[in-house]
């Protein structure tokens, strides 16, 4: 619903199309007399109206961030810092429990050689080998059905 040019801007109001100003002043769209001179104006303005004139010959929003229509599909979905997938955390908590199990039958099987004195067959490459192999084919191909953008 747009807003009544007549209504009084709040200062929260202000603050974002003081911001909205500087965007567009990064972007190259301003000159910084222009961002000082809108700047100064949009902090006496006391209109929503006032405001959205200060603003009407610049985008509301980056026209550098919005997606281009023919490369959609191609564009994988941006994803927050430390936000995983459920696939990407299943292959985490995989790795760590073959990590663990790896290390404690490769002590087991070191200390099983310095008790008899002498090496024996690495027996623990038959419990690292096989998981290893299926962890790094599920990690580099993916598994059937894990295609959940």
């Amino acid at each position: 619903m747009p807003q009544n040019p007549e209504m009084r801007a709040s200062d929260r109001d202000r603050d974002q199309y003081a911001e909205l100003l500087r965007e567009n002043y990064a972007q190259g769209r301003l000159t910084q007399e222009e961002l000082n001179e809108r700047l100064d104006a949009v902090y006496e303005t006391r209109t929503m109206g006032g405001l959205q004139q200060l603003t009407a010959d610049l985008p509301a929003q980056d026209l550098y961030d919005l997606p281009l229509p023919a490369a959609r599909d191609s564009v994988p979905a941006v994803r927050a810092p430390g936000e995983l997938r459920h696939r990407d955390q299943g292959l985490r908590s995989g790795w760590a429990a073959w990590g663990t199990v790896s290390l404690i039958t490769m002590t087991i099987w070191l200390v099983s050689c310095v008790v008899s004195g002498g090496l024996t067959t690495p027996w623990f490459l038959w419990v690292a080998g096989p998981w290893g192999a299926v962890l790094l084919a599920r990690t580099l191909f993916g598994t059937p059905g894990s295609h959940d953008d």
